[in-house]
């Protein structure tokens, strides 16, 4: 419970939720704790997705609030007229985001760094303001490609974004290594995201199965993957990999396809009970180029998988212990992903172990743990705040 007698009030900003994915995911966790464990009065301010259901399931003590600013809609216009519509959706966003805060007066505002970032500062309704990431630095505000003018833009947008963080009251990461990365930042906090699910059973890894989940994205690595599993199938063809997630998966099928690994691969698309599928299987493979932290990592290990990773960065270094609980190839390293794969299902009782090792250690990151530590963030913010008035 907040140590302060008052009932603390918490706003976040993000753009929806009704979409599939690790923030909406996580937020929705970490909301419902907030509202039902830890009696916060939650409200959850979003842009986009008006009258669409959550994904997730939300409390009923949370109130979410859509300002109907439709940034998605975006996409559908040529350059010139979505560069126009966004400066125009992003005007009504300040003032509507704004309106909405000084209606709400609450006590801790938290952006997700979407785009209320370019200006949450600026609103003064008399909350704290946070800003809670989901991505490494490495990752976030860079425009892809070798081009000089995308570089330039990339710094200068970085350089934006640095003079809002620096008005913070608190900046959270969601790693050591991450928190390297932000020197000219002083208030910086690191809280791992929290498990979504512990379940009460594990597997028993002896399904001849391996799997992987996440959306298809060029981070995730799928493509990788199957090359990877390339080597393990000609090795252990009587296994299966499963690989489970939203969006376009045409280019993985295509070249699962072209590895002849049909019989052997299954593209799947996102499941609702996931942890069932993480059971069902006896081996985890994670083989993401770059990561903010690894949520689904974690969540496949409280099943008892033992997983296989590449040491991206950022996230799995911190998760895994090497060959305690898990394995840490070279990032990148196909050859090395599909070896350990292959010594996991060579080696039954090292499996088991090391599934079972998996399952314990991640108990650092159950909801009740990772949730005092925001309490106690919140409280202390507020508390200072208290004595400065």
């Amino acid at each position: 419970m907040p140590s302060l007698m008052k009932k603390i009030k918490i706003a976040y900003c993000l753009p929806s939720l009704h979409l599939i994915g690790g923030m909406e995911r996580v937020l929705t966790t970490k909301a419902n704790f907030l509202a039902d464990k830890m009696n916060y009065e939650v409200y959850i301010i979003l842009t986009d997705g008006n009258n669409k259901k959550p994904y997730f399931e939300i409390s009923p003590k949370i109130r979410i609030i859509n300002l109907d600013i439709n940034f998605e809609l975006l996409y559908k216009a040529g350059l010139v007229k979505r560069i126009l519509q966004y400066l125009q959706k992003q005007y009504l966003y300040r003032k509507r985001l704004t309106q909405t805060l000084l209606d709400i007066r609450p006590d801790i505002t938290i952006s997700m760094l979407r785009r209320e970032i370019n200006f949450i500062n600026s609103i003064k309704d008399g909350s704290l303001k946070i800003g809670e990431i989901h991505f490494s630095r490495n990752n976030y505000r860079q425009l892809k490609g070798t081009n000089i003018l995308k570089k330039i833009i990339s710094q200068i947008w970085m350089r934006s974004l640095i003079n809002q963080l620096k008005k913070l009251d608190q900046f959270v990461v969601l790693s050591q290594k991450d928190k390297e990365n932000w020197p000219e930042l002083k208030k910086v906090s690191v809280i791992y995201n929290p498990l979504s699910f512990y379940p009460e059973t594990s597997s028993n890894v002896q399904n001849k199965e391996v799997v992987a989940a996440g959306r298809h994205s060029y981070d995730k690595g799928f493509d990788l993957l199957a090359e990877a599993w390339k080597f393990v199938n000609e090795i252990h063809p009587d296994w299966h990999l499963k690989i489970y997630g939203a969006g376009n998966a045409d280019g993985l099928k295509q070249q699962v396809t072209e590895l002849n690994l049909d019989r052997s691969c299954q593209v799947l698309p996102p499941s609702e009970n996931i942890s069932a599928k993480f059971i069902e299987s006896s081996i985890f493979a994670l083989s993401s180029r770059f990561e903010g932290f690894g949520l689904v990592l974690i969540e496949a290990m409280s099943c008892g998988l033992p997983p296989v990773s590449f040491d991206c960065p950022f996230g799995p270094r911190e998760i895994i212990k090497d060959r305690e609980d898990g394995f840490l190839v070279e990032n990148g390293n196909v050859k090395a992903l599909a070896e350990k794969i292959c010594f996991l299902i060579e080696n039954e009782e090292i499996r088991k172990e090391i599934g079972q090792k998996a399952r314990t250690n991640v108990e650092r990151f159950k909801i009740e743990r990772i949730m005092t530590q925001w309490d106690a963030l919140f409280n202390t913010l507020l508390e200072t705040k208290a004595r400065n008035i």
